[in-house]
């Protein structure tokens, strides 16, 4: 408690010495303002800050404010603990403007004792170039689909532009690209990226960039955001048994479903009290059922992580058991 109240003391002094500079833009070590560069109309710019509590005491971000319409700010997460660090995703639409354009992000944190610091990002929209759409979105896709998406790249002007190549390095995407118009003042070009059939797990975000020809554009990026869950889920994920006495079998089901029929394998990871009850049939189905019988008998707080094999999977579908066992 006594450091505690020293950190927000130490704190307290930093807001009152601090005249240009919050103690909030202290917790930002790399640079609080990012240049995109002279881009094309139509692209979704995306860019990662990287924030930090260096405090002795949890920092809550009470609100992030952008100063446009055309951007948006997204943290991982609100509530930092000492030295945990955390990321805001800022996104840019240069649908929304046209021309150079600066746009600040007031990120406020607290709530006992209360700071900002501004976030920018910059850049310049170029009307001779359109990007449609401006991004590539697979959404959520299941793992081992491959689905393929287009975008078109459109320049009018005087120069001869070229899109000399596509840099895609280490991205679980393949791209490729073709001229599909050339005629005075005017250029086409289609861009076909596919989703690998490898792609890992979880939410990806990438960014490739065409390499050209134009000095005032030499790089420009196309955003790739994707979800990718696995062809088997298991819902819940995770069993909170909550609070249960030593001995007393509590029991519990889960329901494995998959895009297609699949056979459960195995069970791995149970014992110490976890047993699998019913469920292991042998079938091919798409949805199927699995009842896990709890006895736990030591006391205090506990947590399995129970595997299930799957057929035609690679990684088992993990389900977590918790609780606590108390009298």
């Amino acid at each position: 408690m006594r450091n505690a109240l020293l950190a927000l003391a130490a704190i307290t002094c930093a807001t009152a010495s601090a005249s240009a500079q919050g103690w909030a833009e202290k917790m930002f070590k790399e640079s609080l303002t990012h240049d995109f560069g002279t881009v094309a109309r139509g692209l979704q710019l995306s860019h990662r800050f990287t924030m930090t509590n260096i405090y002795a005491v949890d920092i809550e971000i009470t609100s992030i404010r952008p100063g446009c319409g055309c951007v948006t700010a997204i943290p991982e997460k609100r509530v930092l603990k000492p030295r945990e660090s955390t990321t805001i995703d800022v996104h840019m639409d240069t649908t929304r403007f046209n021309g150079a354009k600066t746009v600040g992000v007031r990120v406020t944190v607290g709530p006992n004792f209360i700071s900002s610091a501004e976030i920018r990002v910059i850049a310049v929209s170029r009307s001779d170039i359109v990007f449609n759409p401006g991004q590539v979105s697979f959404g959520t896709v299941t793992r081992g689909a491959t689905p393929t998406q287009a975008i078109d790249v459109e320049y009018a002007g005087a120069l001869s532009f070229q899109v000399a190549e596509v840099l895609a390095k280490d991205v679980p995407y393949t791209v490729t690209f073709k001229e599909i118009y050339r005629r005075p003042g005017g250029v086409g070009y289609r861009l076909l990226v596919t989703l690998k059939a490898d792609a890992p797990l979880g939410v990806l975000k990438h960014d490739v960039y065409l390499k050209t020809n134009d000095p005032a554009s030499p790089m420009m990026p196309v955003l790739i955001e994707a979800n990718v869950q696995p062809a088997v889920t298991v819902s819940p994920p995770v069993l909170s048994l909550e609070t249960v006495k030593p001995n007393t079998a509590v029991v519990r089901r889960v329901l494995v479903r998959g895009s297609q029929p699949f056979r459960i394998l195995g069970v791995d990871g149970t014992g110490q009290g976890i047993e699998l009850a019913a469920g292991l049939t042998n079938r091919n189905e798409a949805v199927q059922f699995l009842t896990f019988r709890c006895q736990v008998a030591e006391m205090g707080p506990f947590k399995r992580e129970v595997r299930i094999r799957i057929s035609g999977q690679d990684a088992p579908v993990v389900v977590t058991i918790e609780g606590v066992v108390a009298p």
